[in-house]
């Protein structure tokens, strides 16, 4: 429960107290009032009490606030003078509290002193007031009163501050946690994305590089089946070398995301590549100079996955007769080149296709690149990873 409601319990006590006090003394005797004073007392005291349920129970907003405060300013006023007990006048010092918690302390210690300047003038107008033990208890008791109503009105507005600051901070850090919560969503969302890529580019890559080779054996030894048997059955016994190199590539592939790691020897994974694809139409040649040495895994199956994909295209669509594989480790990085003599390519109206792409994505991951020059005279492909990669 914030300060504020616990006061307005305590002025609904006093509320309470006055008007039991002020009915008990007129019905007792102890007093003489007009029915008509003691029904007006009534009407007051009850009003304000109503005041305080409203406030507590009805947000009223910043208007209305203010709108209650003239109210039960004008009430307290009008209550004191309609209490023939004078009770009524320990209500003066609520009138400080308010003022303080509705406009500001500025504003609640101006009032606080205001009434204490007319308390005062009051009392000293009366003859030999010094004397008189109920002026100076009316002046000691008000002077306390009102003290007290800007202490407390300050420690109510010091926990209001507070109760404010913390559901401020309790905002932020609901906010904060649906927006990591977001994240990590989001975060989860491009893993899975990643990860769905990445098996795309593995089944292109490799299955649909072998696939690409088993076709084109098939076909040649369907072509070749009657007019050269030999040569049809070396293209069958080819294509059957190209399924085991593929099944191997899925077992790898397997192994890879139960985290059994498995390690990449380039030369000669190279040479079972150009090995596949060579035939008689095709000469390919490999070539290996220096040493991969600390280049990552990560970087070794970027270059073996490119060398492969320029490969399968030179197979698929360059029409060439010789192509060099050639990979080139230096100090600073390495690098795999494929060039064929084929037809090549205007590299401006012939937009990547999906190979290319994984190509690229995978040398990018490791802060590689991908260059290509083609003309009629056949085309190049390189790729290029550093030894450390940012």
């Amino acid at each position: 429960m914030d300060g504020q409601r616990v006061m307005s319990w305590v002025a609904t006590y006093l509320y309470a107290a006055v008007l039991a006090a002020g009915v008990y003394e007129v019905a007792a005797g102890l007093r003489d009032a007009a029915p008509l004073r003691v029904a007006g007392f009534v009407a007051v005291l009850v009003t304000l009490v109503a005041l305080e349920a409203i406030e507590r129970g009805t947000p009223i907003g910043r208007a209305g606030t203010l709108t209650l405060l003239a109210t039960r300013i004008g009430l307290i006023a009008a209550a004191v003078p309609l209490d023939s007990s004078d009770n009524a006048r320990i209500l003066l010092v609520l009138m400080p509290f308010y003022a303080f918690l509705t406009l500001g302390r500025r504003t609640g210690i101006a009032l606080a002193i205001a009434l204490t300047v007319v308390v005062v003038a009051l009392v000293v107008r009366r003859p030999e007031w010094w004397r008189d033990s109920e002026s100076v208890s009316d002046l000691l008791m008000f002077t306390i009163g009102n003290a007290f109503a800007v202490a407390m009105a300050t420690v109510a507005a010091r926990a209001q501050a507070r109760q404010a600051s913390a559901e401020q901070l309790l905002a932020e850090v609901s906010s904060a946690h649906a927006q990591l919560r977001s994240y990590a969503e989001e975060a989860a969302a491009l893993a899975t994305v990643a990860e769905r890529t990445r098996l795309a580019r593995d089944i292109h890559d490799g299955l649909g590089h072998h696939l690409t080779a088993i076709a084109i054996q098939l076909e040649k030894s369907q072509r070749y089946r009657d007019i050269e048997p030999a040569l049809a059955e070396r293209a069958l016994e080819d294509a059957r070398t190209s399924a085991a190199q593929a099944l191997d590539d899925v077992r790898r592939s397997v192994r890879a995301l139960r985290s059994e790691g498995w390690s990449l020897q380039l030369e000669p994974a190279l040479r079972r590549l150009a090995d596949g694809v060579a035939d008689d139409d095709l000469a390919v040649t490999v070539s290996v100079t220096g040493s991969p040495g600390d280049l990552g895994e990560r970087s070794l199956i970027a270059l073996y996955h490119a060398a492969q994909e320029g490969l399968t295209n030179v197979r698929r669509h360059a029409q060439a007769a010789t192509v060099q594989v050639r990979a080139v480790f230096g100090p600073s990085e390495g690098s795999v080149e494929i060039a064929d003599d084929g037809r090549g390519f205007d590299i401006l109206r012939s937009p990547d296709g999906y190979g290319l792409t994984g190509m690229r994505e995978r040398l990018d991951a490791v802060g590689g690149v991908l260059t290509i020059n083609a003309g009629p005279g056949g085309t190049t492909v390189t790729a290029t990873v550093p030894r450390n990669p940012s």
